[in-house]
């Protein structure tokens, strides 16, 4: 189709792409030669770089990459990749006129116009949004930082207070257990930056220090399943729980015993998802129910009630201590929005 045949605007397609580089002033557009060296500038290219069009026109490709990356020959390895493939993309830091820098996304594509050939640039100054996460990052780091540093003093402070009123030292080497076991599902967070964590990550953090060298005694099967950080840190008390009993007076007090743990991920009617996780002691001594139910049961059992409508429920068969969980993976008010009868029931209001 000829560049002047007219568009559906009634304007020949040319002027319109004249008006379109013109107006994305968001964006730096602009023509090169197969060898990088600049052939036309959009007001955009200006605006992002510096740059006037009669400095930039005969400028080479390269003067807009750091130091470091003309070093290593970034530029050209872009105009072979675009030239050979028909497009590259990449993302990196680039320097405008007056040395600062800035971060940009850019494509940059091969065309063939007659016996014309070249290149073109299309690129985005992404700076604002890069230093936005940059201090996110930061600021997340920060607070990473000073919540470590408290866990570490209430361990500190609890330790301190239980020895100067002479409690039982059993007593107080259980609570201390259960802080380190908080403060290693925060380092588990901490790694993923609070956005959750991985199920098998925290069986294997809880587990790992009575792993034997060919991974008999402690057994583990499911697929990818990602918790919460609220859902990650019930968790990572939950199994700290278990194995304590287990290691005290279960299936790892003995040579023989072995845990096996086992999860799934299933979708329910409304697409919401759901994870079921089984804790099952085997070769262990033989378990009879309790009188009555310690801290670590009850903390079991209570765990997920409040975190989405959870539940964990721990049995002693006369073969090993069972745990199963069920916990929905939305939470309560996600579940809400999905549910047709509750959206039927506002309108109706």
């Amino acid at each position: 189709m000829s560049n002047e045949t007219p568009s559906a605007l009634g304007l020949p397609q040319a002027r319109i792409a004249e008006l379109i580089i013109d107006h994305a002033r968001d964006y730096a557009i602009f023509t090169m030669e197969l060898g990088g060296r600049i052939t036309s500038w959009s007001t955009g290219a200006e605006r992002i770089t510096g740059y006037t069009p009669d400095e930039a026109v005969g400028m080479d490709f390269q003067a807009f990459f750091t130091a470091s990356d003309q070093s290593t020959g970034q530029a050209q390895l872009e105009l072979d990749k675009a030239w050979r493939d028909g497009r590259a993309e990449d993302t990196r830091w680039h320097v405008r006129k007056n040395g600062e820098r800035f971060w940009a996304n850019g494509v940059t594509s091969s065309f063939i116009e007659g016996e014309l050939k070249g290149l073109v640039k299309v690129m985005r100054d992404e700076t604002r949004n890069r230093l936005a996460d940059e201090q996110r990052i930061l600021l997340l780091n920060e607070l990473n930082h000073r919540i470590n540093n408290t866990l570490v003093t209430v361990q500190s402070l609890v330790e301190q207070t239980l020895r100067a009123t002479d409690t039982d030292r059993s007593i107080r080497e259980n609570l201390t257990a259960r802080l380190l076991a908080l403060s290693d599902a925060h380092r588990l967070l901490v790694d993923q930056n609070w956005a959750g964590a991985d199920l098998e990550a925290i069986v294997e953090k809880a587990l790992a220090p009575y792993q034997d060298g060919d991974r008999s005694r402690l057994r583990m099967d499911g697929p990818n399943v990602r918790l919460s950080p609220q859902q990650a840190v019930s968790m990572a008390l939950v199994l700290h729980e278990l194995t304590t009993n287990a290691v005290k007076y279960g299936a790892l007090s003995v040579p023989d015993g072995f845990v096996e743990t086992a999860w799934n991920l299933h979708y329910d009617e409304l697409g919401a998802r759901h994870m079921t996780f089984l804790w099952q002691e085997h070769g262990g001594p033989a378990v009879t129910e309790p009188m009555r139910r310690g801290f670590g049961s009850r903390l079991i059992s209570r765990s997920f009630g409040e975190d989405g409508g959870g539940e964990a429920r721990i049995e002693f068969h006369a073969d090993g201590v069972r745990c199963g969980v069920h916990l929905p993976l939305i939470t309560p008010a996600e579940m809400e929005m999905m549910d047709p009868t509750a959206i039927h029931q506002e309108a109706g209001d």
